[in-house]
């Protein structure tokens, strides 16, 4: 396998994701609005609300917590213990939306927008095997995306310790969940999203045609948030682990089946 050839194709394509401002907006709204605004304002606002009925289904979650899981909160008010809910739990699966996204978004520029930019062919005369090519692709969104959500996380690291700070009166994030979650889950949510998506863009003819049915990836994500809501499902790091194992799991397999479908003379007869 040519090393510099893998290279080459995720250098250029970053480049290209770069100068395009339809594929960047979204790069740089969702995390800032998910990992900055959203638990600025929940950090400030919420410890401004009266308690009521609005934090029953809180409550009744807070009940099923499982024993292990709910000794953090002893000596906690009754603000700090929501807080820490909403800011260390809640957003939880949240987070993961912005590795799926921001690598399905820029996968699915991959092959879809070559199309539109009608340069798609010189690419696939080049002199680089099917297997290097679809790597280069493959590089050309993961290593953005896992920058991005990195960089996410700092930033919300900072924003909910600074915004919950008058009423914790400590640094309490991350936790162990969440250094789980960042570290070995959210490197295979991205390689979910980017695989997927770069098989359904290489059929499809248009950039949005892609984004749009790649987008179903997102999920198993949704079923983690209403999960948790719901009282199913609770986030400890054993339970983050096992998520993150069948995701890496899910994305061999992808990764095989893309690289064994993946035909270029395919690609080139439905130019």
């Amino acid at each position: 396998m040519n090393l510099r050839a893998i290279r080459a194709i995720a250098l250029r394509d970053l480049k290209i994701v770069t100068r395009n401002k339809g594929v960047m907006l979204p790069l740089i709204l969702l995390p800032l609005i998910l990992m900055v605004i959203m638990p600025g304002a929940m950090g400030y606002f919420l410890p401004m609300a009266p308690p009521g009925e609005d934090f029953e289904d809180l409550a009744l979650f807070l009940e099923m917590m499982p024993d292990e899981m709910a000794e953090q909160f002893a000596g906690y008010t009754e603000t700090q213990v929501i807080l820490v809910t909403m800011l260390v739990y809640f957003f939880a699966p949240m987070f993961l939306i912005v590795p799926l996204m921001v690598a399905s978004t820029i996968a699915a520029n991959s092959f879809a927008g070559e199309k539109e930019r009608k340069t798609l062919e010189a690419l696939i005369y080049t002199p680089t095997s099917d297997t290097e090519l679809f790597m280069g692709k493959m590089l050309s969104a993961w290593l953005p995306a896992m920058g991005v959500a990195l960089g996410g996380f700092v930033l919300y690291s900072v924003v909910v310790n600074l915004t919950a700070w008058p009423v914790m009166g400590e640094i309490f994030f991350p936790n162990v969940m969440w250094l789980i979650l960042v570290l070995w889950v959210a490197p295979a949510a991205a390689g979910l999203g980017l695989g997927s998506m770069i098989l359904v863009s290489s059929k499809a003819n248009s950039f949005q045609d892609a984004y749009q049915i790649g987008a179903m990836v997102v999920l198993p994500v949704l079923l983690l948030i209403f999960g948790q809501i719901g009282g199913v499902i609770f986030l400890s790091p054993g339970f983050v682990f096992g998520v993150g194992l069948v995701l890496w799991l899910i994305d061999a397999a992808v990764l095989w089946f893309a690289i064994q479908t993946f035909q270029r003379n395919e690609i080139i007869a439905r130019l």
